[in-house]
Order: C-alpha cells, then structure tokens, then sequence
C-alpha cells in the first residue's frame, strides 16, 4: 500500500498522492463519500487501478487507526 501512496512536498504541496499522478487520496475519497462507486472514480480517472483506491483506503484506514488527543474548548 506505502509504494502506491506517496507524500512529497513538491507534488500537491505535500498532500498523500497516488504515485505517478497528481491525484489526491482526498480526491478519491471525497467521490467515494458523494455516493460514486470505484468504476466511476476509476472512469474519470483512467490513470488509476481499481488497486490504486483500495491503497488510498487502506491509507486512511491506518491514519485513522491512530489515537488523537484533544484538548477542551474554553
């Protein structure tokens, strides 16, 4: 999953990308949150593979599997 989704500064301004294209893991899962199914991301974006958005599941899968703190609002 790690070699399909990459982070560099210069691509995006650093936001987690599918390798080789500019396209954002948020970009695919904002389609995916509207109702599209992966044959329509994957139709209007034919550079990525049905495995390309599985990756940027499994991605946001283990960034959420992480504990968050927060601190009170006053």
């Amino acid at each position: 999953m790690t070699e399909r989704i990459i982070i560099d500064p210069l691509i995006c301004n650093g936001r987690p990308v599918v390798k080789g294209t500019r396209i954002t893991v948020q970009t695919v899962l904002e389609f995916l949150a509207a109702g599209d199914s992966v044959a329509d991301v994957l139709e209007e974006y034919p550079s990525l593979t049905k495995e390309d958005v599985n990756a940027c599941l499994g991605w946001v899968s283990r960034l959420m599997s992480n504990h968050f703190h927060f601190a009170a609002l006053s």
